[in-house]
């Protein structure tokens, strides 16, 4: 079943309570077609099982995190096949749909925008625009209704190890104009977008992946710096807006804004006004999960005013735990219905749409995905965003025994770096040999105490990723800056990701020492960087 078809959705009245309660939630799947490509089986459930909750459950959608573009399209029409009632198909898609989806446009993340906005916010606007308009076009090339984006935290802590470069910027003027502008641009295909993570995650020091945070903030301060880009995207009309899984003690003491009727019911229904889909943030991330039950948790986000519950650890139990707590008493049968008309609303503003812009074939699908424009869009990002200083460009004797190290925090996670990757296959060409450290291989820091000397190219992954402890360069990246320094090994530095980083390093960085910054981490990234730092362009090798 597609999500453009003709037929209606039932009255809410005809729907049993188990499966009114069912629309509610979201469950996350593996999107690859076949159980033994699935990554996190603790969440992502088999093909029968997750046929089982959509077919006979009826589950009201579906979160896809990572797949290939081709498959995806297979993927999507797969699952709704499997259910009576068109699934919502979401994705956390903050910079562009090939974050997730190889084969896509992979967009830089959205502080690059804050930055180019530094210096012209009409052209910053202009790229959000034309950023959420591709991320929306490829999203529903891909079969997906729902973007989970944009982010709309204040990114003011520059420790916060789970927003970071996912927002727009440091200023709620920033954040407000740029995810404003994204909306816009993604309004103009059917698909939801989201603004998140309310009522703000972004002066936080703690991951609520891991922990739960704790805003000790006023009200005249949220109002000042947290709200604005919240009350901004309503305005532009947001479709729907996903909670924090942290407690502002300001408004209550007690419980999340997850959790909170004060802060979902009372702050953003009531003072900001918002009719549309209240979302949880993901139900197994360790702020909720470690101190809630599996189906304690989604009550009391029910309770609190959340029509929509993502990724409940145990989405079978949790149905059943949310029906008996109809049938206790405890949540009223008006109070699901309301929610579940407001789902309807949402995918009946996408029916409207889809019937206009939505690709009927495969091929025309994929036509939609990496158009010259997207990419262009993109390169441009990255080319107005980009930092650089020192002498440039780099001149290379390749009589030197020269060296190039890369740092990043875990190779066994990067899908960035490669033979093919121009930050391990331009430095080769000009004859730079190859040294790779992570938290994996703090072995190599024995090479600190040798006595060899290389003019050495440090290169340096790092950006603020949920599941990260910190937004901080590693240990290791910071012990072999600190010797290279020290021992005049150091001829180059370029930073991949996160400015709060370069702005760590270039504290101790001379003036003559050249360097590179990009906001990317990406293939095109890498390559932009390397051809400003040696001055010229390259060509990928043909051998390794």
């Amino acid at each position: 079943m597609n999500f453009n078809s003709k037929a209606a959705l039932p009255d809410v009245e005809t729907l049993s309570l188990e499966e009114q309660v069912a629309q509610m939630f979201v469950i996350r799947a593996s999107g690859y077609l076949f159980d033994h490509q699935i990554r996190y089986p603790e969440w992502e459930p088999t093909a029968a099982h997750l046929k089982h909750l959509i077919a006979n459950l009826g589950v009201g959608g579906v979160l896809l995190p990572v797949g290939n573009s081709g498959d995806l399209i297979l993927r999507t029409q797969q699952l709704q096949s499997w259910s009576k009632i068109p699934l919502l198909l979401a994705s956390d898609i903050e910079e562009g749909t090939g974050q997730r989806f190889d084969g896509a446009t992979w967009f830089p993340p959205p502080m690059a925008l804050g930055a180019i906005a530094g210096k012209d916010a009409v052209k910053a606007e202009g790229y959000a625009e034309a950023m959420g308009a591709f991320t929306a076009q490829e999203a529903v090339a891909l079969g997906f209704n729902w973007v989970l984006a944009p982010v709309v935290d204040v990114n003011n802590n520059p420790d916060n190890p789970v927003i970071n470069v996912r927002s727009f910027g440091e200023t709620p003027a920033t954040v407000s104009r740029l995810a404003s502008a994204f909306i816009r641009g993604a309004q103009q295909w059917p698909v939801l977008t989201t603004a998140k993570h309310f009522p703000g995650h972004g002066d936080t020091a703690v991951d609520s992946h891991l922990e739960l945070p704790v805003l000790p903030h006023s009200s005249d301060r949220l109002a000042e710096i947290e709200l604005p880009p919240f009350a901004a995207a309503i305005a532009a009309g947001v479709d729907a807006v996903m909670s924090a899984h942290l407690v502002i003690k300001c408004w209550d003491a007690e419980k999340p804004a997850t959790l909170s009727h004060q802060i979902l019911t009372g702050q953003l229904r009531e003072k900001l006004g918002f009719n549309g889909l209240i979302v949880t943030d993901a139900l197994v991330m360790g702020a909720i999960a470690n101190e809630y039950g599996p189906n304690e948790a989604p009550i009391l986000a029910l309770e609190a005013g959340a029509d929509i519950l993502l990724m409940p650890l145990d989405p079978a139990n949790a149905i059943k735990a949310v029906c008996d707590a109809v049938a206790a008493g405890r949540i009223s049968p008006e109070r699901i219905r309301a929610s579940v008309e407001r789902i309807w609303q949402a995918k009946r503003k996408i029916y409207e749409q889809s019937a206009q812009n939505h690709p009927t074939t495969q091929e025309s699908a994929l036509s939609l995905l990496a158009t010259p424009a997207a990419i262009s869009a993109s390169a441009n990002i990255l080319q107005d965003s980009m930092q650089a200083g020192g002498s440039l460009p780099l001149p290379v004797d390749k009589k030197d025994k020269l060296r190039n190290l890369i740092i990043l925090d875990d190779i066994l996670l990067s899908d960035v770096l490669g033979h093919h990757a121009p930050a391990i296959d331009f430095p080769k060409q000009l004859g730079y040999q190859l040294r790779i450290c992570d938290r994996n291989s703090d072995f190599l820091l024995k090479d600190l105490e040798t006595g060899d000397s290389h003019p050495t190219l440090l290169q340096i992954f790092i950006r603020g990723n949920p599941f990260r402890s910190s937004a901080q360069v590693t240990e290791a990246a910071l012990a072999w800056f600190k010797k290279l320094l020290q021992s005049g090994q150091l001829q180059a530095l370029v930073v991949y990701g996160s400015p709060y980083a370069l702005k760590q390093l270039s504290a101790d960085l001379p003036k003559e020492i050249t360097y590179v910054f990009s906001y990317g981490q990406t293939i095109p990234a890498q390559a932009l960087a390397l051809e400003t730092l040696f001055g010229h362009s390259f060509s990928l090798s043909q051998t390794f």
